[in-house]
């Protein structure tokens, strides 16, 4: 499996891969300190791999790992190539996973690419921009279909409607996993699209360290936000 790490630029993304990866990649207080992804792979311990080798006694044993992938910040109007908005969501596209990284501290010191702590802000400004870019995959493969689904083909009419049921979600600011699709729709014209906004998400608050334990009021905020957005897609 492959999990990319993304969210804005110097909000700890590298400072968790160094911590998943046990790697080096550079962490500092300026934007866009990642450019190219760094790319860590790590065991997956599994407790029921140790037993069967005391078992089985094999001459080596090989446990399941996850390529993590620190990915170049996400700024405002990254659909459009800001910043590096195009290798970034490229980079995405490539993973099985996300593991969104939300700044919940207040630091002086370090400093924030929008001028001031509101992770809601933050997780809705990269949620919108991978919809943005989903709906622009969306609407090419519509426009790709709609002359075959003109002409009576079932199978393009088919697809046509499914396509519609995500242009939608995606005009309304919902994510693609949100939208409840039969089975046969799904493994026929939604995975094939590999759409960013479908992947499966980790949310990871990175808060100081008094509030590691117990989190703090941003952490409650994003924990109701993700809840509500759960409820939703489940209705």
């Amino acid at each position: 499996m492959k999990a990319g790490i993304v969210g804005l630029p110097n909000v700890g993304k590298s400072t968790l891969f160094n911590c998943l990866s046990n790697a080096k990649a550079q962490s500092a207080n300026f934007p866009f300190c990642t450019i190219e992804p760094n790319i860590g792979v790590v065991n997956v311990p599994d407790k029921r791999l140790d037993h069967l080798a005391d078992l089985v006694k094999p001459e080596k044993v090989i446990p399941a790992t996850v390529e993590i992938v620190d990915i170049a910040g996400l700024v405002k109007g990254a659909s459009k190539g800001e910043g590096l908005g195009n290798q970034f969501l490229g980079n995405i596209r490539e993973t099985d996973a996300i593991l969104h990284v939300l700044r919940c501290f207040e630091d002086d010191n370090i400093v924030h690419v929008d001028g001031s702590v509101n992770p809601l802000r933050d997780k809705e400004t990269i949620d919108i921009e991978l919809q943005l870019k989903d709906l622009e995959s969306t609407e090419k493969r519509r426009d790709k279909i709609l002359r075959s689904a003109k002409t009576g083909n079932k199978e393009a009419q088919k697809e046509l409607e499914v396509l519609d049921q995500i242009i939608g979600a995606l005009e309304a600011a919902k994510n693609v996993r949100s939208v409840d699709f039969s089975e046969d729709d799904r493994v026929n014209y939604v995975n094939p699209l590999q759409l960013i906004t479908d992947k499966p998400v980790m949310y990871v608050c990175n808060v100081s360290e008094d509030a590691a334990v117990d989190g703090n009021d941003f952490v409650n905020q994003i924990k109701e936000a993700v809840a509500q957005e759960n409820a939703e897609g489940s209705m």
